[in-house]
């Protein structure tokens, strides 16, 4: 197909390596900063512009991979009818891109992506659209680069962006204070990372549930005091750790 991405971020560059990898044509890259555009314009080997008045009207897709806050500002720029223009959002409702065209959807990855990783993961993606042709159309498009495409209604989208939130921002967020934890208290945080990656290889066999481990769970009152006690000098870590020994105890 031929694409034409709006947006120079995280989702745009990686979007763009998987689409291009796919056989698809990146027609043009938009972007606001000049720099930035022509900088992902040259890793995929189109062209950029950061004028909407240059902006080409002849792609089959205009994919909208910008800001949430931003989607709004595009949608009213873009004024297709008779061509696809679709977001990247997990948490916007596919509706904003009515005013722009006739057939409008949602081309969701549900996955954190980072441009600068050289790592490009699997990612499932979520579809959405105002119209059947238009859904067959992002299907087509979506298992092109993934083996995990499902259609997702706008609430179902921001739910499950909801326990993204939970599954890996607030997660990853407990890696940053246990990076900063072990720092201030003069260990290798390092020694950590096998843990941590053996936690997440579990849960694609064993129901998180089922995975459980700790003292919370064991109800192990001696040694949960104890970590309470090295917790005085940290309150906000002794905050949480009470939240969530409550909270592991009360759903097991």
């Amino acid at each position: 197909m031929d694409i034409i991405l709006i947006g120079t971020g995280n989702t745009a560059s990686i979007l763009g390596r998987k689409l291009k990898a796919a056989g698809h044509n990146i027609m043009q890259i938009f972007g606001r900063d000049a720099k930035a555009a022509s900088e992902l314009a040259y890793e995929l080997d189109t062209e950029s512009t950061n004028y909407w008045s240059v902006v080409q009207r002849n792609a089959d897709i205009y994919i909208v991979a910008v800001s949430d806050i931003a989607i709004e500002e595009v949608a009213q720029e873009l004024q297709l009818t008779d061509k696809t223009i679709v977001h990247t959002a997990g948490a916007v409702s596919k509706e904003i891109l009515k005013t722009s065209a006739n057939h409008y959807g949602v081309f969701y990855p549900l996955q954190s992506l980072k441009k600068e990783s050289p790592h490009v993961p699997f990612t499932p993606i979520l579809i959405d659209a105002s119209d059947e042709t238009t859904l067959a159309q992002l299907a087509t498009l979506g298992e092109s680069i993934s083996t995990s495409v499902q259609q997702a209604s706008d609430e179902q989208r921001l739910k499950l962006h909801l326990a993204a939130v939970f599954c890996n921002n607030f997660v990853n967020h407990l890696y940053v204070l246990m990076e900063q934890y072990c720092k201030k208290e003069g260990l290798d945080f390092q020694l950590l990372v096998p843990l941590i990656q053996e936690t997440a290889l579990r849960i694609q066999t064993i129901a998180p549930s089922q995975s459980q481990t700790g003292p919370a769970i064991r109800r192990d009152s001696n040694t949960i005091e104890r970590h309470l006690a090295l917790l005085e000098k940290h309150p906000d870590l002794k905050s949480i750790y009470q939240l969530f020994t409550q909270s592991i105890q009360q759903h097991n």
